[in-house]
This record gives C-alpha cells, sequence and structure tokens, in this order.
C-alpha cells in the first residue's frame, strides 16, 4: 500500500475545509491523465446525484450517492480526518490533445492511486 502525497492530502484538506473552490489540478492517476477542478466531497455527490436523477436510466441510483455521506458518518465528522479522495468537476481524462468528455465529468481518485500531479488545469483560464 502507498503513502499518500501530503502535499495533495493537504490541497484536498483545504478543498474540503471549503477554504477554495477554485483549485484547478491535473494528475496521473492508473496512466491517465485527469485535469479540471476540485469539489469537496459533499458538493461533488449533490452535483452527480442531480445529473443521475434526471436520466430515466439512472435516476434509481441518485440516491447512492445523497446515502453515507462524510458528514452523515460518525467517523468521518472529524475536522482532522485526512481526505482519501479527490473530487474533480468539470474534468477531463487528457487523450492526445483531446479532453474527454469534452464538456467535462465529474472524477472520483484515490490520493494513493496518483503517481504525478500538478497545480494548473489545461481547461481553464482565469485571465
Amino acid at each position: 500500500m502507498s503513502n499518500p502525497d501530503e502535499l495533495l492530502v493537504g490541497i484536498s484538506a483545504l478543498v474540503e475545509s471549503g477554504q477554495s473552490n477554485r483549485m484547478s489540478l491535473t494528475v496521473v492517476a492508473g496512466g491517465a491523465v485527469i485535469t479540471g477542478r476540485l469539489a469537496p466531497e459533499a458538493v461533488w455527490r449533490e452535483r452527480v446525484s442531480e445529473v443521475l436523477k434526471d436520466s430515466d436510466h439512472l435516476g434509481p441510483f441518485s440516491g447512492v450517492f445523497l446515502a453515507d455521506r462524510p458528514q452523515d458518518r460518525p467517523g468521518d465528522a472529524d475536522p482532522g480526518a485526512a481526505p482519501t479522495h479527490l473530487h474533480f468537476h468539470l474534468a477531463r481524462i487528457l487523450q492526445g490533445n483531446v479532453g474527454i468528455p469534452e464538456t467535462g465529468g465529474m472524477y472520483r481518485v484515490a490520493i494513493t492511486d496518483v503517481s504525478a500531479w500538478t497545480v494548473g488545469d489545461f481547461s481553464y483560464s482565469d485571465h
């Protein structure tokens, strides 16, 4: 089992604490390059649930994302608990010079699966 990168855990903790919702990040996980903005887990779960709820075929899965949220779990109420996952929104998997999906997606990546990362996002410009 690999140890999580302390800097990446710190970035994720700041996002989870609500200190920032503008953190853009690019990671390599399992050989895939994922680029996007980080969101707190609770916000990410709500957004995924909303998208699924609107689908005729996937609607029944929407409740899974709202059940057992971190704030609902007794052991995770500890604000000092280190995050274990990154929650990307409007994210893309980079394939050559193309981002998939074009409009961005919602990805959850285990911090221990990240083999490389950099601050910044290939699909955003804050200028």
